[in-house]
């Protein structure tokens, strides 16, 4: 029986840590206060893991897309767009983008207008869970697209925003840390443009704006640095 018991227990384990949700090392700064304080949890739908749209076909299709029909998102359609650039896929939190170290230091905001059975706001995506958490009320597409200059924004059912807490890269890196922190959101924003195209969505990265008018309107800490904004729409045209 002793010797049974030796065979099974590493493998028990093994199936409990292929089960769990281990938390990413980067997260490891969201339970000290690094982050907003938030509210209201909303759960997402399950992100697809399959779709029609080859990756070939969505690296063909790939444009920045400005204008926007006047109709909203769907609650799976932002879910999915969330998950393609910070989704958890595998244990001890790995996800959807490679990260120096696996550190992971991008958060990630929704700024929803028109997104259906949401109600207008701001909400910190939590990868871990795949949920948003609301950390400002109401429509504030106005406020963000005069901070970035850009009236695609205020059109745009929604956008999504990154920013970066470089601290968790430059730790282990020194400073070149901030190349990788860079590398990490271009990966990001490109899984965002190639999901849009499977979604029949339009997309494209803003980076020149105000950086503090864009502190006015984010719920950023301190320690964040905002790096761009993603409006998202059904293409116009189409």
């Amino acid at each position: 029986m002793k010797w049974l018991l030796v065979r099974i227990a590493p493998m028990v384990v093994a199936i409990a840590a292929c089960t769990a949700v281990w938390p990413a090392q980067g997260e490891a700064m969201e339970t000290k206060g690094a982050l907003p304080r938030e509210t209201g949890v909303v759960p997402l739908p399950r992100p697809r893991l399959d779709s029609g749209t080859s990756v070939e076909k969505a690296l063909l299709s790939r444009r920045s897309i400005r204008e926007y029909r006047d109709e909203p998102l769907t609650l799976a359609e932002v879910g999915q767009l969330l998950w393609a650039a910070q989704g958890v896929t595998a244990p001890r939190g790995r996800r959807t983008v490679p990260s120096a170290g696996a550190l992971y230091p991008l958060e990630l905001y929704l700024v929803a207008g028109k997104v259906g059975d949401l109600p207008p706001g701001i909400y910190h995506y939590r990868p871990q869970a795949h949920t948003l958490a609301l950390v400002l009320a109401g429509d504030r597409r106005g406020e963000l697209s005069g901070a970035a200059h850009q009236a695609s924004i205020k059109k745009a059912p929604a956008s999504l925003v990154f920013s970066a807490l470089f601290a968790r890269t430059t730790g282990k890196y020194g400073k070149r840390g901030v190349h990788y922190v860079y590398m990490d959101h271009g990966h990001a924003a490109e899984n965002v443009y190639l999901q849009a195209v499977a979604l029949d969505l339009g997309t494209f990265v803003i980076g020149g704006f105000d950086d503090d008018a864009l502190r006015r309107v984010m719920p950023f800490t301190p320690a964040e640095e905002p790096l761009s904004v993603m409006p998202v729409g059904r293409p116009r045209g189409r």
